[in-house]
């Protein structure tokens, strides 16, 4: 059964940016500290992005973070999603309107302008077709940014969050939570390691 995972990595104070994110700085100041983890040698680190890539049928991320990773300073051979991890999947963007060019031509790009639901609702269709052609269950992975991330949740499109909380303080960002519907988290794992705690919630 194909789940739709909100997975990001978020500082103590809830942010998933530093202060002053921008193409150039997609992670704003200090924001690189949240993706310590993805990087650590810890074997507990290596297993986290492991299964989480290895698990990923399809990829949504918002407009802003697509200008960010096909952006000249973006993702490359070595740097990217699962880069070293995983096959590729297909990555869903959600925009007001498709970009008039894409620099990562070897990635599978789609571009939907009606809304999240929407693109949701793509991604789930390209994760079903992988895990029918691979007979695995692959799900659909929500990666950001955070406004795609905490609009989901509280649109109620998510089935799992999946936290990789880092040991920073920011001060000031991008917050992954705004306020919208309550919602009831359901704790299902917590893995600390030397770079973050790894949190896993099911969402009711």
């Amino acid at each position: 059964m194909t789940r739709i995972i909100a997975d990001i990595s978020v500082s103590l104070d809830g942010f998933v940016t530093g202060p002053d994110p921008g193409p150039d700085s997609g992670l704003g100041t200090g924001g690189e500290a949240l993706h310590t983890w993805a990087f650590s040698d810890d074997p507990d680190d290596r297993r986290v992005l492991r299964e989480g890539t290895v698990r990923s049928g399809a990829v949504v991320l918002g407009r802003r973070l697509f200008d960010v990773v096909d952006g000249p300073g973006g993702w490359d051979d070595t740097v990217g999603y699962g880069a070293g991890e995983v096959g590729r999947p297909a990555f869903v963007v959600v925009t007001s309107s498709p970009p008039e060019s894409v620099r990562l031509t070897d990635l599978d790009w789609t571009f939907i302008t009606t809304g999240l639901p929407d693109a949701v609702a793509a991604a789930r269709e390209r994760a079903e077709a992988a895990s029918s052609d691979s007979g695995k269950d692959l799900d659909v992975i929500l990666m950001g940014g955070g406004a795609t991330v905490g609009s989901a949740i509280e649109a109620g499109l998510v089935d799992v969050v999946s936290l990789h909380l880092a040991p920073v303080v920011l001060g000031a960002g991008t917050p992954l939570f705004t306020g919208g519907a309550p919602r009831t988290l359901v704790q299902r794992s917590v893995t600390p390691t030397t770079t973050a705690t790894h949190l896993t919630y099911d969402v009711l």
